[in-house]
C-alpha cells in the first residue's frame, strides 16, 4: 500500500513538474531524442549485422575455422570410456560427500 501510495504521489509531483517547467521539459525532450535514435541505431545495426552474419556464409567473415571432423570408430570408443571413467568418479565423489555430511549432521 506505501508502494502504492509514493507511485501516485510521484506521478502527481511529476505533472505537477512537467506543467511548471515545460520550456525546460521540452529542452530536455529536444536533447534527449537524438541520444536514443543514436543509441537505438546503433543497437539495431548491431543485431541485424549478427543476423546477416548467421544468415550468409562469407568465406571472409570465417578465416581459419575448420569444417567438423567425423570421429573415427575408435576415437568414439576412446571417448566413451573416458565418459565412464568420469561418471565413475562423480559417483565416488557424491558418495565421499554424502558421507561426510551425514557424518557431521550426527
Amino acid at each position: 500500500m506505501k508502494v502504492f501510495v509514493g507511485g501516485l504521489v510521484a506521478v502527481f509531483l511529476g505533472i505537477i513538474g512537467i506543467f511548471t517547467f515545460f520550456g525546460d521539459f521540452l529542452h530536455l525532450l529536444a536533447g534527449a531524442v537524438p541520444l536514443m535514435l543514436l543509441v537505438g541505431g546503433a543497437m539495431a545495426a548491431y543485431l541485424g549485422y549478427d543476423e546477416v552474419k548467421d544468415q550468409v556464409k562469407l568465406p571472409f567473415l570465417k578465416k581459419g575455422e575448420q569444417p567438423a571432423q567425423e570421429a573415427s570408430d575408435e576415437d568414439v570408443s576412446k571417448y566413451k570410456e573416458e565418459l565412464e571413467k568420469y561418471k565413475a568418479e562423480v559417483e565416488k565423489l557424491k558418495a565421499e560427500l554424502e558421507k561426510k555430511s551425514s557424518s557431521e549432521e550426527q
